[in-house]
């Protein structure tokens, strides 16, 4: 909320009708490449998992 509405200038209703991917994309357009995330490593994805299991 603080990038889209405090950065972006975005009002709360415009926001909350972003998709993700328009976010991103307005960030990447503001900030540049440094706005976009970094692919999830396989071994933060398996420490996720066990952290966060799908099922009990």
């Amino acid at each position: 909320m603080a990038a889209g509405m405090g950065l972006l200038g975005l009002a709360p209703d415009e926001f909350w009708r972003t998709t993700p991917r328009e976010l991103a994309a307005a960030l990447r357009g503001r900030l540049g490449e440094q706005a976009s995330p970094s692919p999830l490593a396989p071994t933060d994805l398996e420490r996720l998992m066990q952290r966060f299991p799908d099922q009990e």
